[in-house]
């Protein structure tokens, strides 16, 4: 199947992938099972650094020079399948971004420092040759584990041989390090390979996680081979870019379960959305722990696919005023916004690299949203139905990530600040209603007060604008003219911008979930098209020259009797 999509895209040329996506399978009314999410956060707790070594101060104060303590201290023991489940069906692995009724958003890099406070600058987490750790550098990958983590030649030789080579795992690493209560272990390897072992096996339950669960890179313990450097690692961008090829890979139809760091999901979720999905923390202590403390979560008993669909509609329905576009305005150490944010380009764990595109969310960073520039281009991407199926390279800087200052998002792409943290240009919601699909249900299984948020939110935008327009014409007026009858007409015209009862009829659309048309504007601009002008003369909210003047007190179309015409005749201002 190809474009137009039921339910959205219209145009192609944005989503390639789509055909599989399980957001299409949905609108067809196949629902998936929630998804099975890997997430070991319990497991931290398994692990007592107390017992493990006569020196736990040391392996301590070397985990705390690293800065991914708060790892072990505040991740969250479960993930949100539910939550889960329902962002995933709106993850678009082409834009790397979540598309909702009236736009997109994601994940940032200022998302991933201030929920987790961990590094996202400093050295790629990955190490040179990846492909050499294979089955033919097997000697290597024993001697490796050998040096490393402090046992003989012929333990990591049975280790490696039962792991197949490439990993080590996690039960072995804790039974070998971390001995059960009561057991008389009189031998204790180096403090530094315990602490190796220990934060191979934080990194596996946390940032890292892959989907058997079980076991971890052996390229991973490559990068703590050095313990001067470990702290120097831009482990945040990494876990950023190994979150999004498994939300990716999440959205095959064929897929049934997710591996990342699914707090970082989780948290971003909570921040962002009023969705009664989490309890707010009365012991969340500000500046000083990570703001993912900052919310309970809800735990299930049981993976409940009504619970996916409630929060889907829900999305469906959502308008961009009820979004806290920026949970972290009042919260930021030193009140100004991470420049990274910003960084434009590609972000790299060992061989998965993730475009990463902040001129996609301009509005989770306070400016107005407009159509973006194209995409990156891939080098390959083949993404198909299933995990087995789905495969994408992308080319990766060096130089550009070293020089991250010199690659930010320019001045001029970034736009205007928004006087309201939810505005865009005129052109943006017709552009991305015709490439993307903002609706994930199907209407036609719903009842029929099923609501399309998208026509009522281009109207809202509209009000807010025009109401803006007549506050800010008043406030330029010489003191003179600002006269008690100005200030009444300003008044008026705001009453009236914002009832919707001066906007006039400038579109004519169809109540269809996934389409506004216009009679004045046939031709929305495409991914790779040039930016439209918000004084464009084909803009969709002209004015005719010719409206009639409002008045605020205006009868409303509705003719009234009886006993309702006598409430709104006593709520009838004074003349």
């Amino acid at each position: 199947m190809r474009a137009p999509f039921p339910g959205g895209p219209l145009d192609g040329v944005l989503l390639k992938s789509f055909n599989d996506h399980v957001a299409l399978a949905i609108w067809s009314n196949e629902e998936r099972p929630v998804l099975k999410c890997i997430n070991h956060g319990a497991q931290i707790q398994e692990w007592d650094l107390q017992s493990c070594h006569p020196d736990t101060e040391g392996i301590q104060r070397i985990i705390q020079r690293f800065g991914l303590n708060t790892l072990i201290d505040y991740s969250y023991r479960k993930a949100n399948k539910e939550v889960i489940s329902a962002f995933v069906e709106r993850w678009q692995p082409e834009t790397n971004t979540f598309h909702l009724p009236f736009g997109e958003m994601s994940i940032s890099l200022e998302d991933v420092s201030i929920l987790l406070k961990i590094p996202v600058t400093g050295k790629v987490v990955a190490v040179e040759n990846f492909a050499r750790y294979t089955e033919e550098s097997r000697s290597d990958d024993i001697k490796l584990v050998s040096r490393l983590l402090g046992v003989s030649y012929e333990e990591a030789e049975e280790e490696v041989n039962i792991s197949k080579g490439l990993t080590v795992r996690k039960c072995w690493l804790k039974s070998r390090w971390c001995p059960k209560a009561g057991s008389r272990n009189t031998t204790y390897p180096p403090v530094e390979c315990t602490a190796r072992a220990y934060l191979l096996y934080i990194l596996s339950c946390t940032l890292f996680a892959d989907k058997s669960g079980s076991r971890v890179s052996i390229a991973l313990l490559k990068l703590l081979e050095d313990l001067d450097d470990v702290g120097k690692y831009a482990w945040g961008a990494g876990a950023l870019a190994y979150l999004y090829r498994h939300l990716g890979s999440a959205t095959r139809v064929q897929v049934s379960q997710i591996a990342g760091y699914l707090t970082l999901l989780d948290g971003w979720v909570y921040g962002h959305f009023k969705l009664g999905l989490a309890t707010p923390n009365a012991k969340y202590m500000d500046y000083v722990q990570p703001r993912v403390c900052r919310w309970i979560q809800k735990h299930e008993t049981v993976m409940n696919i009504a619970k996916v669909g409630s929060i889907r509609r829900t999305l469906d329905r959502l308008r961009p005023s009820e979004v806290t576009w920026d949970p972290y305005v009042n919260h930021r150490d030193n009140g100004a916004m991470h420049a990274m944010a910003f960084y434009s380009g590609t972000l790299k764990y060992m061989d998965v690299v993730e475009p990463y595109h902040p001129e996609r969310i301009l509005r989770q960073f306070g400016h107005v949203q407009s159509i973006p520039d194209p995409l990156y281009h891939p080098l390959e991407a083949h993404r198909g139905p299933s995990a087995n199926k789905y495969s994408v390279k992308f080319g990766f800087q060096q130089d550009n990530w070293e020089c991250w200052r010199n690659h930010l998002l320019a001045l001029e792409v970034r736009g205007d600040k928004a006087e309201f943290e939810f505005l865009a240009t005129p052109d943006y919601l017709p552009w991305f209603l015709k490439v993307s699909h903002p609706v994930i249900t199907n209407p036609s299984y719903e009842d029929e007060d099923m609501v399309t948020t998208t026509i009522a939110d281009n109207e809202l935008l509209e009000r807010n604008r025009r109401a803006l327009d007549a506050t800010l014409r008043w406030m330029d007026l010489p003191p003179e003219l600002c006269t008690l009858e100005s200030a009444w007409k300003m008044a008026s015209d705001i009453v009236n911008f914002l009832s919707g009862r001066s906007i006039g009829p400038t579109t004519t659309t169809t109540t269809t979930p996934t389409t506004t048309t216009s009679t004045t504007d046939t031709s929305a601009p495409t991914e790779a098209g040039p930016r439209q002008s918000q004084h464009d003369s084909t803009s969709t909210h002209s004015t005719p020259a010719n409206a009639p003047p409002a008045t605020v007190n205006a009868r409303p179309p509705k003719r009234m009797h009886g006993k309702e015409y006598q409430r709104k005749k006593l709520k009838k201002p004074k003349q």
